[in-house]
């Protein structure tokens, strides 16, 4: 019987019968259906996320709080001609405990699906696809965490949470098809501030705790604080050449999956990009955006058990060349399903690289804005793609290629169609990994592979 080794815990974590009770659980499932009248559901989807996860929390080099949550929720999904009706009840992973809940959540999904309305749009279960993605790691055990990450800070005003553990998400439906997933892995998002309550951010991710990189990203934020040392700078409004480091790109990439690239948004006309869709605008020929599950912390299987492509453009050398198409969408709009999830976003985005080296980035950017980090995006104006938002920890003014003070936090007001399109002037020709750090009801998956950008005229309202 296969077993994962939860390090972090110091525990060993049975997935193997978690994802065997799942199976039971939706056989049981189909067995009841099948027994039922020609009024009772006869299409269900059951669906089970879930996670073994050590927390500690820093706050001044030394641990606040600590704690190991272990927690599962399953989603089932009842269909009756065209109508639907979902429930989520929670999972322990023992059939004799989850069987009861999940059977009384069915007796009231059946009774109550019949008086809803209608959907036109719904999307039986079809096929047979079947898939086991199973992704072990090697982090730190939860007596390991504090001595580890606070020895090399214990001179800073270190603040930070790590989170790490393991992850599982499953699917089942009545036309037999069965997805696994789990994944052991960690994420550590930490600031250093100084005695001015001036802070750079770090974030450290993966599925293998490698010392040597966190000292290295400590040793990059401590640079970085000694340069927040100097006098800030304060630059009036305007237009600006900007390095945005991959930190920064991240935080603009999910106003793509925000009214952006999703089927349901262009065909409602709710889109940022319904004017590449048009022909009237298109982003920077170096510019190129896809979908790649090859190396994502993510399942290809969707809410729908639909799997993804491995890889699929979205934008290509500056042209949109695919949208994001749930099957919802695809049946609603008549357009072929790319198996996007139901809402439509992107789930395992990579911006490719460009040429701009390392050691060129101050040399080219040589008068402007060098910003660490992003926050606050919103829409300024959606239908041509402006964003508003605000810069954040270490940021620079530099002149002569050279950083020269930190600056006050910005608001900037940009175009994406200028940002990574006629204002796009080079990619760094390296990737960074920003994982979802997210622990919002439960710990995000996912992650996303972006470049730094260089930017001419960036703007700046206050």
């Amino acid at each position: 019987m296969a077993m994962a080794t939860n390090v972090a815990n110091n525990i060993v974590v049975d997935t193997s019968t978690k994802e065997r009770v799942f199976g039971q659980l939706a056989d049981g499932i189909s067995q009841v259906l099948a027994k039922g009248s020609h009024s009772t559901a006869t299409h269900f989807t059951l669906t089970v996320s879930g996670e073994n996860s050590q927390f500690t929390r820093f706050n001044r080099a030394q641990v606040r709080q600590t704690g190991q949550v272990s927690d599962g929720s399953l989603t089932l999904t009842v269909m009756l001609a065209d109508r639907t009706a979902s429930g989520t009840v929670s999972f322990i992973g023992e059939f004799d405990t989850d069987w009861p809940l999940v059977k009384t959540t069915l007796e009231e999904l059946q009774a109550m699906v019949p008086q809803l309305p209608v959907d036109p749009f719904v999307v039986l279960p079809t096929g047979d696809a079947t898939s086991r993605t199973v992704n072990p790691g090697e982090i730190l055990a939860a007596d390991e965490i504090a001595s580890t990450l606070l020895s090399p800070v214990q001179n800073l005003d270190f603040t930070g949470i790590y989170s790490g553990g393991l992850i599982f998400r499953g699917y089942a439906d009545s036309a037999g098809q069965r997805h696994w997933f789990e994944t052991t892995n960690y994420s550590l998002d930490f600031s250093l501030f100084d005695h001015q309550n001036r802070a750079v951010k770090g974030t450290v991710a993966g599925n293998q705790w490698q010392q040597p990189h966190f000292l290295d990203k400590i040793n990059q934020a401590k640079h970085q604080l000694a340069m927040l040392a100097h006098p800030a700078k304060t630059i009036d409004r305007g237009q600006y050449r900007t390095y945005l480091a991959p930190a920064a790109v991240a935080e603009l990439l999910p106003m793509f999956s925000w009214g952006g690239v999703g089927e349901a948004d262009l065909q409602q006309g709710n889109s940022a990009f319904g004017l590449m869709r048009q022909g009237k605008r298109q982003l920077s020929p170096k510019f190129t955006l896809r979908e790649n599950f090859a190396q994502a912390n993510m399942p290809r299987f969707n809410t729908s058990g639909e799997v993804a492509p491995l890889q699929l453009p979205i934008i290509q050398r500056g042209q949109l060349v695919n949208s994001l198409v749930s099957s919802r969408s695809a049946k609603e709009y008549k357009t072929p399903s790319n198996y996007a999830s139901r809402n439509e976003h992107l789930r395992a985005p990579e911006i490719l690289t460009g040429t701009l080296a390392p050691d060129q980035i101050l040399s080219r950017l040589d008068r402007g804005l060098y910003l660490s980090n992003l926050h606050y995006l919103n829409w300024s104006d959606h239908p041509n793609g402006r964003v508003t938002g605000m810069t954040r920890y270490a940021c620079f003014w530099v002149e002569n290629g050279e950083i020269v003070a930190p600056i006050e936090n910005l608001r900037f007001d940009e175009s994406l169609y200028h940002c990574f399109g006629d204002g796009l002037m080079d990619l760094t020709n390296f990737q960074e990994t920003i994982p979802t750090i997210d622990t919002y009801d439960r710990r995000g998956l996912g992650d996303s592979r972006v470049p730094g950008v260089l930017v001419e005229g960036f703007t700046y309202t206050l």
